[in-house]
């Protein structure tokens, strides 16, 4: 039986069938996040699941990836480094393209966020196809840091986004296959 935060964790998200477009079910944490007491939940089981991590940074995938990284680097007192969509950072930045399961995209780090030799926590609200977070492993390893971890809210285990990730340690909060 599951436990009761991870069981009303999966009973507040919701379904929203053809979004952004058509055929996609899109996984909306958003009522996870207006709970305050679930969302407390959830940033104290994922911190408590990767303390023992040896991390420098945590870095956030725009844009939900923010909300939970944000105080998950709080939480474990380690400093936040956004990714973010093409042009939103204003200095100089590292470039990655990736294929999404409605289209391509791309992200981009600081060329300074990082420090050679760094190990990083990256964090995502959902884990689907995997494109996204195999570009930010990409430019984290193009600043010369490590991903020591890969944390998600939700993995959406039948995309197998999982496979691409192999070789670096995951943890999902909640998965549905």
């Amino acid at each position: 039986m599951a436990p009761p935060l991870l069981e009303a964790v999966r009973a507040k998200i919701r379904d929203v069938p053809d979004f952004p477009k058509p055929g996609i079910v899109f996984k909306d944490v958003t009522p996870v996040l207006a709970d305050a007491a679930l969302f407390h939940g959830v940033i104290a089981a994922l911190a408590a699941r990767v303390a023992t991590l040896d991390v420098d940074r945590v870095v956030g995938i725009e844009a939900r990836g923010f909300i939970f990284a944000a105080p998950l680097a709080y939480a474990l007192r380690r400093g936040f480094v956004p990714v973010r969509k093409p042009s939103k950072l204003p200095r100089a930045t590292h470039r990655e393209s990736y294929g999404l399961e409605y289209g391509r995209d791309a992200l981009e780090l600081h060329t300074d966020a990082l420090s050679k030799g760094e190990r990083v926590l990256v964090v995502d609200d959902v884990l689907a196809t995997g494109g996204t977070a195999l570009a930010t492993r990409t430019l984290v390893e193009r600043a010369g840091a490590t991903v020591a971890a890969f944390v998600f809210l939700v993995e959406l285990g039948f995309l197998k986004g999982a496979d691409k990730l192999q070789g670096t340690p995951l943890y999902a909060f909640t998965r549905y296959d």
